[in-house]
C-alpha cells in the first residue's frame, strides 16, 4: 500500500499533462495575485468563452498533430463554414437546420480533400494544408462578395445565449466545447480507433505491419478534424451574431499554440486533447491576466510565441531522453 502511495505522484508528475497543469495554475495564481478581478465568476466564464472556439478547432488539430500531421488551414475552413451556413440561411432562405448542415458537410469535405491528398499523393501535410488556407480562404472572400452577413436566425445564434450559474452567466457553447474534449478524450484513450490512431504518428509503417489501413484512417482522421472545424464555425457564429469573412485568419496557429502547449507532440503519436484543453485555457489565461494588468497585447503575443518555444523545446529534449 505504501508503495503505491510513493509511487501516484511520480504517476501523475509523468503524465504529458502534468507540466502544462502545473504551468495553468501558477499562472493563473500569478495573475489572481495581480489582479482582484480575475477570479471573478465573470471573467473567468469570459476566459472559457474566449477560447472556445480556439479551444475546439484545436481538438480536430490534436488528431491530425498525433498523426504527425499538420492543419494550416482549420481556420480558413471555420469560416468558410460560417459564411456557408449564415449566407445559406439568411441570403437563400434555406431552413437554418438544413444551412447548419451544409456548413458541417462542407467543412468535413475540405477535410476530406486534405487527407485524400496527403494520402493518395502522399504530399506533405504541411504543404497540402497551406495551399488549402489559400483556396478556402479566397472562396470565403468570393462566396460572401466581402459583405458580413446579419440578422441570424435563432438556431444559429442558441449557442452565445447564457444561463446563469450563481451569479456567473455562462454560455451553452462553452458547455458544448467541455462536452467534445470529453468525448474525445475518450475516443482517443478508450476505443480501438484512438489506439490505432497514437500507433499511426509513433510510426505508420509498424502500424501498417500490424494490420491498421493507415490511408483509411489518415483520410477519417483529416474528415472528422473537418467536422470539429464546423461546429467551431457554428461556435464562432453564436458568440460574435454575424458571418464575418474575416473571421478565423490567426486561429490555425492559435489552435497549434493550444495543441503544443497541452504537451501534444509535434512528431505524433505522443499526447492528450485534455491537455489541448489545458492549452488552450494557459493562452486563455495569459492573454486574459496580462489584459487586466494593462499590458499591451504586442507583448501578449510576445509572451505566448516564447511560451511555444519553450513547449516544443521540451519535447524535443524529452525525445531525446527517451532514444
Amino acid at each position: 500500500m505504501a508503495v503505491m502511495e510513493a509511487t501516484l505522484p511520480r504517476r501523475l508528475i509523468s503524465t504529458p499533462v502534468a507540466g502544462p497543469l502545473a504551468a495553468l495554475v501558477l499562472a493563473a495564481v500569478f495573475f489572481g495575485l495581480n489582479s482582484a478581478q480575475f477570479f471573478t465568476g465573470s471573467n473567468l466564464s469570459l476566459i472559457i468563452q474566449q477560447v472556445m472556439v480556439v479551444g475546439t478547432l484545436a481538438i480536430g488539430q490534436t488528431l491530425i498533430i498525433l498523426t504527425a500531421g499538420i492543419d494550416l488551414s482549420n481556420g480558413a475552413i471555420m469560416a468558410f463554414g460560417g459564411i456557408v451556413m449564415t449566407k445559406l440561411a439568411v441570403d437563400s432562405g434555406l431552413p437554418p437546420v438544413l444551412a447548419l448542415v451544409a456548413g458541417l458537410a462542407i467543412c468535413s469535405g475540405f477535410g476530406l480533400v486534405n487527407g485524400l491528398l496527403v494520402t493518395r499523393i502522399s504530399l506533405p501535410p504541411f504543404i497540402v494544408t497551406l495551399g488549402m488556407l489559400n483556396v478556402v480562404f479566397a472562396l470565403t472572400h468570393i462566396y460572401s462578395n466581402e459583405q458580413t452577413i446579419t440578422e441570424l436566425p435563432a438556431l444559429l445564434t442558441f449557442l452565445g445565449e447564457t444561463f446563469q450559474v450563481g451569479q456567473t452567466n455562462v454560455t451553452y457553447g462553452s458547455l458544448l466545447t467541455i462536452l467534445l474534449f470529453l468525448v474525445f478524450a475518450y475516443l482517443l484513450g478508450s476505443t480501438a480507433w484512438g489506439r490505432h490512431v497514437y500507433a499511426l504518428g509513433n510510426s505508420p509503417e509498424v502500424a501498417r505491419l500490424t494490420g491498421i489501413r493507415t490511408n483509411r484512417l489518415t483520410v477519417g482522421v483529416y474528415t472528422l478534424a473537418g467536422f470539429v472545424y464546423g461546429i467551431a464555425a457554428l461556435l464562432l457564429v453564436s458568440r460574435t451574431g454575424v458571418g464575418d469573412p474575416q473571421a478565423g485568419q490567426t486561429d490555425n496557429l492559435d489552435s497549434i499554440t493550444a495543441v503544443v502547449l497541452g504537451g501534444t507532440s509535434l512528431f505524433g503519436g505522443r499526447g492528450l486533447v485534455i491537455g489541448t484543453l489545458i492549452g488552450a485555457l494557459i493562452v486563455g489565461v495569459f492573454r486574459n491576466g496580462l489584459q487586466l494588468m494593462g499590458v499591451p497585447s504586442i507583448y501578449q503575443t510576445l509572451i505566448t510565441g516564447i511560451l511555444v518555444i519553450l513547449a516544443v523545446t521540451v519535447d524535443q529534449l524529452s525525445r531525446r531522453r527517451n532514444r
